[in-house]
């Protein structure tokens, strides 16, 4: 038999992005170390709107740990105290009875507050968007599997390409960077053969576009990977950073 305990949450509420917020607290009953924090939620929520309160709006859509869309910070950590956990598929067992939990949403300038703990994150779309396409002259079109691509290659490909694009990397950095999930999108294109004809411009529009939404720079102290829940690499930005800078080399060589 699951056992239960008595919370008390500390939850930040804000009509909208141009209103003033403010902790409230709700004392969340008979929780089942087996709900995970969105159930947990769920249940705040009924006895809210029980009472004719407003429920506490926060995102959140396959609640498999593949969307990426539960954006929460919890007790000051994005997605809560567990390595390579998103919010959805984090539980109650990691937490304990009588305990006090604080629950933000993720803070940055680029991510501005929607309601309560739901944020704005369409920078994130218009950073994949400079990117653009993909051009490749094949003739007739190959099956994709009969492009020879080594498997080093692939994995490191496929690896970066797992980013789910949460922003937790963002809610993690002191400066509020997206360099992490920026460098992730452009290195899953820049190790693949199909992604070699704009390789260059796509990092610059890219980053160059990451730097108009209002992100921080990166200083590399890694708490963005820490934090990510699908264990995307540092070493990413390393890349992103070459393939800027090969880019700037190229455009001043056509330059002059």
């Amino acid at each position: 038999m699951s056992e239960q305990m008595n919370l008390t949450l500390k939850v930040w509420r804000q009509k909208n992005k141009n209103e003033k917020g403010r902790f409230v607290t709700y004392q969340a009953k008979e929780i089942s170390e087996d709900m995970s924090f969105l159930e947990m939620l769920d249940v705040v929520n009924e006895e809210n709107t029980k009472k004719g309160e407003d429920p506490i709006y926060f995102d959140h859509d396959c609640r498999e740990g593949i969307c990426g869309m539960c954006s929460l910070v919890i007790n000051g950590r994005p997605h809560g105290p567990e390595y390579g956990t998103t919010t959805c598929q984090l539980h109650m067992r990691h937490f304990h009875d009588g305990q006090t939990i604080v629950i933000e949403p993720w803070r940055a300038a680029a991510f501005p507050v929607l309601k309560d703990l739901a944020v704005d994150r369409t920078a994130f779309e218009r950073i994949q968007q400079a990117g653009g396409y993909i051009n490749i002259n094949t003739g007739g079109v190959p099956d994709a599997n009969e492009i020879p691509i080594p498997k080093r290659i692939a994995d490191q490909a496929f690896e970066s390409a797992t980013c789910i694009g949460c922003g937790a990397c963002v809610a993690a950095c002191k400066n509020a960077s997206a360099a992490l999930f920026v460098s992730a999108k452009i290195a899953q294109f820049a190790h693949l053969p199909q992604g070699q004809t704009e390789r260059y411009e796509r990092a610059q529009a890219m980053v160059d576009q990451m730097d108009a939404e209002g992100f921080g720079s990166c200083t590399n102290t890694g708490a963005c990977e820490a934090e990510c829940p699908v264990g995307i690499k540092l070493d990413n930005i390393a890349l992103m950073n070459k393939e800027y800078f090969t880019a700037k080399l190229f455009r001043e060589e056509d330059i002059h």
